[in-house]
């Protein structure tokens, strides 16, 4: 199923912006791990709507229900299920999208996939929304992956044309947290500021702005993954789109490695504490599909949030005329800034996913 990803550990996300409830089942965690659900819901509240100026306005607690697999606090080795209610709605807002279809948005896609019963209130199943059950999976896999020493940590690289200082070579959890403590998750407060005169210009001008989310994962072991179809990047790339608005994902140098002679690209080896390292980490800790014991390092583009409140053209699909479109309801004028949890957490499921599926991590 589209709404599926993962092998040993296998994450289902359900719901729609609209209804009742969101939720995520987590299948194949280890038995007898304890979580502390306040620090989960500490990393839940990064992504929950309505916290900032620079946010939609919709309201909403975030706090899991947990309904299996959680017993006294301790998985239980079935399936994890949890749910989060949606309160604070207004479809109204959303009603006759599916024949004038926003531009950018799925509404004519979804129409075109699943026909006039679609549910497109809030953009239903193809919301923002539904990164909340991704932030419950990712958020668990944190914390089994911080008790064997891995951290996984993000910041907003730039917005529109301001961009922060990139992670430095070794990064390490106190430099994550610290990160995450802010309002705008960046190494440079001064960046930050600029990210948000940025943002509040074009809310101010009904329109929106694209960003660019770095996360690096630390204390990973050489020698993860495969080559050509089942890498390391082949499976955070596949389930790093599966977050709205991503549009791409490069892995070290990226695409700017496309720009770059050998001689300057590659990385040079060291001994390092014992342990080979390199130099430097144009490659992003991943040569051949498989981990180099360096930190894994990744970034994502985000697209411009697509509901903006400037008059845009559209075509009614009833009658095949163009029309004007005014959106209406409550959007990030950046979603980069919120999303900046999400990429941390599905980076961290998927990295869980294969270290037990390759080691049976976590029932040492």
């Amino acid at each position: 199923m589209s709404s599926e990803i993962g092998k040993a550990l296998k994450i289902s996300v359900f719901g729609q912006s609209h209804g009742r409830a969101i939720g995520v089942v987590v299948d194949g965690l280890p038995a007898g791990l304890r979580l502390d659900e306040e620090a989960l819901y500490g990393f839940m509240c990064r992504r929950k709507p309505g916290t900032s100026r620079l946010s939609t306005q919709r309201k909403e607690d975030d706090r899991p229900v947990f309904l299996s697999g959680l017993v006294d606090g301790v998985t239980a080795g079935s399936p994890l299920c949890a749910v989060i209610e949606n309160g604070d709605t207004r479809s109204g807002d959303y009603a006759g999208l599916t024949d004038l279809p926003r531009p950018s948005h799925a509404d004519y896609t979804a129409k075109m996939r699943y026909g006039e019963a679609v549910d497109m209130r809030g953009s239903g199943h193809f919301s923002g929304r539904l990164t909340a059950p991704l932030c419950i999976a990712g958020g668990v896999a944190k914390q089994i992956l911080e008790s064997k020493g891995i951290y996984v940590g993000a910041h907003l690289l730039s917005v529109e044309r301001e961009r922060d200082e990139p992670f430095p070579l070794h990064p390490t959890k106190e430099l994550f947290d610290a990160v995450a403590r802010k309002p705008i998750p960046v190494l440079s407060d001064a960046a930050g500021e600029r990210m948000a005169q940025a943002v509040e210009a074009a809310r101010a001008e009904a329109d929106s702005v694209g960003g660019v989310i770095e996360c690096a994962a630390v204390g990973l072991p050489a020698g993860l993954g495969s080559p050509i179809f089942d890498g390391i990047e082949n499976r955070l790339a596949a389930a790093l789109f599966g977050v709205p608005a991503v549009k791409g994902v490069e892995f070290g140098a990226g695409f700017e490695a496309a720009t770059m002679r050998g001689s300057r690209h590659n990385d040079p080896y060291i001994v390092e504490n014992g342990k080979i390292r390199t130099a430097k980490n144009d490659a992003g800790g991943i040569i051949g599909g498989i981990t180099t014991g360096m930190p894994l390092v990744l970034k994502c583009a985000m697209k411009p949030t697509p509901s903006i409140g400037r008059p845009q053209q559209s075509v009614r699909l009833s009658t095949m005329e163009p029309e004007e479109l005014t959106v209406k309801g409550r959007h990030d004028p950046c979603v980069a800034i919120r999303a900046v949890p999400v990429i941390e957490a599905v980076t961290a499921f998927t990295l869980l996913d294969i270290l037990l599926e390759e080691q049976g991590y976590g029932n040492d």
